[in-house]
């Protein structure tokens, strides 16, 4: 008669060993799901976007990413004709920033055009002044805009119209830039107000 205990010896090893794997698996993904760091994907993306710009003010001042050191900022790039998308998105980041009470103070909402041959500084003046909330409107020669839509990866492109004329296609995202000037968020013009707020409210608190 055969002796069952070696195959049953042998089973239980079996199992002992594929919990043990299960286990490692476990280990292992809970780690990876609650690492505190960035992915290594995110973290070189941030550290790619902004950078050095100088661009000037409505006053004529000129502004540079050494005015904005040491504060956080949200940057927008638009134009002052722009129908839908602009000022959509500024009037939402004035909202959101009244709604952020007594912290509504510690960033700053910058907006540049690309479109300088048609918004003079003036221009942008009057336009950001439109939604109550301090905004830093800026605008430069072509090269100076192309400079900084670069830095910050983004993109712009004239569009023909009939009669002559054009409108511009451009990034509609709002670029969350730390005290430090390295990308921390990014708010997607479809997101919804509560997730923006989440998204700034993170931002001041950095």
């Amino acid at each position: 008669m055969t002796d069952p205990a070696p195959a049953s010896r042998l089973k239980a090893l079996r199992t002992i060993l594929w919990l043990l794997v299960l286990l490692a698996a476990g280990a292992g993904l809970y780690a990876l799901l609650n690492r505190s760091e960035e992915p290594p994907e995110a973290a070189a993306y941030a550290d790619a976007v902004g950078g050095s710009f100088a661009l000037t003010a409505p006053d004529g001042s000129v502004v540079t990413d050494q005015t904005l050191a040491g504060r956080p900022f949200a940057l927008f790039f638009g134009f002052t004709r722009c129908p839908d998308v602009c000022p959509t998105t500024l009037a939402r980041l004035a909202q959101l920033r009244k709604r952020m009470g007594a912290d509504s103070d510690k960033f700053e909402i910058v907006f540049v055009s690309v479109d300088p041959e048609s918004d003079t500084p003036e221009d942008i003046g009057r336009y950001v002044a439109l939604f109550d909330t301090p905004i830093i409107g800026l605008t430069g020669t072509r090269k100076q805009v192309d400079a900084i839509v670069g830095a910050y990866h983004a993109f712009y492109e004239k569009v023909p119209t009939e009669g002559g004329g054009y409108t511009v296609d451009h990034t509609a995202s709002v670029f969350l830039m730390d005290r430090e000037g390295r990308l921390q968020s990014i708010i997607d013009h479809h997101e919804s107000a509560e997730t923006s707020l989440e998204k700034l409210e993170r931002l001041v608190s950095a």
